[in-house]
This record gives structure tokens, C-alpha cells and sequence, in this order.
């Protein structure tokens, strides 16, 4: 009479052998980190993003501490050394587009959804490690940058200090700004899943469509122009205010607003779309 030998069952601890942890937000987004350290481009951009707002600040610090007597109101303000923000703003949201969409192009995207497949945990842990690299980087770079160009000012006897009054709200807030455009790009990633897509509906967002509706006849646009990203961010940056400008606290409150606005969209697509 013949038998049937059973399945030999496989150990499931001993030396040598791993137990399977479950996935935890605090997981994702260790590896959401790692992601991000990892990846060169990462490191290139945000480097040239704090060197170019640091640089262009020490520029304008240092010429407009020269011909100060001449300057328009918006530029000897203090607010006006920071203006390397244009081009930081650029930078920090470009990288926060590739942070998402690199994934996408490479198919990792497949893999991160296999291993988080509730997903929603994947978008709040890249939005919370970019959103940190961010903030903990250009609020120092916007405090250096002040420091500096207000140092050349004061050789030309111009400078002001960073606890008068406006100027801290001014140089945080720049900082603030910086990552909530970065966070902006990110979610724009989420939404278009393309990099030169999500770059080109970024800048199309913060330069472009905001200039539109600047050169339109009549009110009605303008009024509506100061509600855009950039517009509103700005009036929060700034220490000279224009009457068709928002408060700054409002301009952070729309600011703020997009991004919410923005994560939210993306969180809805995310579940709803294949990978």
C-alpha cells in the first residue's frame, strides 16, 4: 500500500531567516528617505537651488547697498535682497515634480504600489520627507542669504537688522514658501505622472498664467490673478504692498490652500488610477 509523503513545512524562524514585517506610514517613509538620499539628482538640485538664492542675494545685497539712494521702493526693502527666490522657486519645484514622476519613468512606481497597495500612505510619506528636506534647508539658506546681503548693505551704511520689524516674518516665510512650491510640484507629479509634463504645468502654474491675467483689460483679472500660487506667496515675502495685493497672511492662507487643494486631487487620481 503506498503512501503519500506530506509537504515538508519550511521553518519560519531560526538562525538565518527574517520575519516579514508589516507595512507602517513609519516604514514608507524610511524608504521614501532612502529614495530620495540615494538618488544624486536629488542632492544636485537642491544644492543649486541654495546656492542660487544665496548668491543672487549676496549680488543684489551688494549693488543695491551701492546705488541705494536710486532704487525703487520694492528693492531697498529689505524683503528686496531676497528676490534669488525666482529662481529658487524654480529649482525646489522642479525637484519636487521628479521626486513623484521619477518613479513613473523608471516603473518603480509598480513596485512602491505592490508593496504599499493602499497607496494613500505612499503619497503622505513623500510629501512629509520632501516636504521636511525642504523646509529644514531653505529657511537657513533664506536666513544666510539676509544676513549676508544685509552685511554689504551696512558697508554702504543701509543695512537693516533681522528682528526689525517685518524682516523675520519676510526671511522664514521665503523659506516656507520655497518648500510649499516644492510640495506644490510634488503633487503636480501625482496628478500629470510625467516629468516634463508636471515641470511644464508647474511653471505654467507660478510664471505664466499669473502674467496672463496681469496683461488682461479691465480689474476683474487682476483681481483674480492675486489668488494664484505665486502671487500669493509673494505678498506673504514681502515687505512693500501694493493695493491689489493680498495681506501676507492671507497670501500664506492661499498659498497653503493650493497645495491642500492640490494633495487632494492627487490623493483621489492615485487610488483611482492604474499604476
Amino acid at each position: 500500500m503506498s503512501t503519500v509523503a506530506e509537504p515538508r513545512q519550511q521553518p519560519t524562524t531560526g538562525p538565518g531567516l527574517r520575519i516579514a514585517q508589516p507595512v507602517n506610514f513609519v516604514r514608507t517613509v524610511s524608504s521614501e528617505w532612502i529614495k530620495f538620499r540615494t538618488l544624486r539628482s536629488s542632492w544636485l538640485v537642491l544644492v543649486a537651488a541654495i546656492v542660487g538664492v544665496i548668491v543672487i542675494g549676496q549680488l543684489i545685497g551688494y549693488n543695491t547697498g551701492k546705488s541705494f539712494s536710486h532704487l525703487a521702493p520694492e528693492d531697498a526693502a529689505p524683503s528686496g535682497v531676497m528676490q534669488g527666490y525666482y529662481l529658487g522657486q524654480l529649482l525646489i519645484g522642479v525637484l519636487g515634480v521628479l521626486f513623484v514622476t521619477g518613479e513613473y519613468a523608471t516603473g518603480m512606481i509598480r513596485s512602491t504600489a505592490t508593496a504599499v497597495p493602499r497607496r494613500l500612505p505612499v503619497l503622505g510619506a513623500k510629501a512629509l520627507v520632501f516636504g521636511l528636506v525642504a523646509v529644514v534647508t531653505m529657511v537657513p539658506t533664506c536666513i544666510v542669504t539676509f544676513l549676508g546681503a544685509m552685511a554689504f548693505r551696512s558697508h554702504f551704511g543701509h543695512g537693516v537688522s533681522l528682528g526689525d520689524a517685518g524682516n523675520l516674518r519676510v526671511v522664514i516665510g521665503t523659506g516656507i514658501y520655497l518648500a510649499l512650491i516644492g510640495l506644490l510640484g510634488g503633487a503636480i507629479g501625482w496628478i500629470v505622472r510625467n516629468t516634463a509634463g508636471g515641470i511644464s504645468t508647474l511653471i505654467g502654474l507660478i510664471l505664466v498664467v499669473p502674467v496672463l491675467f496681469e496683461v488682461v483689460p479691465g480689474t476683474w483679472a487682476k483681481s483674480i490673478s492675486k489668488f494664484f500660487p505665486s502671487n500669493a506667496g509673494s505678498s506673504f515675502v514681502s515687505t512693500v504692498h501694493a493695493s491689489n495685493t493680498l495681506t501676507p497672511w492671507t497670501g500664506l492662507v492661499v498659498m497653503v490652500a493650493w497645495v491642500v487643494a492640490a494633495f487632494v486631487l492627487a490623493g483621489v487620481l492615485l487610488k483611482r488610477r492604474d499604476v
